[in-house]
């Protein structure tokens, strides 16, 4: 029984995993033009999707520009982002999976 109970657990650990891939990199999500801008801060989001078994989707979402749109709300009078770099990351568990775009930037307000 003991052997059966480790066994299991060693195939549940087995069937979970994570990975991240790089999506892109950017110099900004907008032209900035010559009049520049104001740096206000670093900023960070993610917009997921759920599936059940990994196939079967149970909520919207895992788009670069939801992730991009949620970034700028962190930041009030935030209009630009400067040194966009998007990855991507996949966990898999054994009823579900996440997916996620996540966006890493530089929120700025342009002059």
């Amino acid at each position: 029984m003991r052997l059966c109970i480790v066994l299991v657990a060693i195939l549940a650990l087995g069937l979970a995993s994570c990975a991240r891939y790089p999506g892109g990199v950017a110099a900004s999500n907008v032209p900035i033009g010559q009049n520049g801008y104001d740096v206000l801060g670093l900023v960070s989001a993610a917009d997921c999707k759920v599936n059940l078994f990994g196939i079967l989707p149970v909520s919207g979402g895992n788009q670069v520009s939801d992730a991009i749109k949620l970034a700028l709300a962190h930041q009030p009078n935030a209009d630009a982002l400067i040194g966009v770099t998007v990855d991507r990351v996949v966990k898999y568990f054994i009823l579900w999976s996440q997916v996620c775009t996540e966006v890493r930037a530089t929120a700025v307000r342009r002059r």
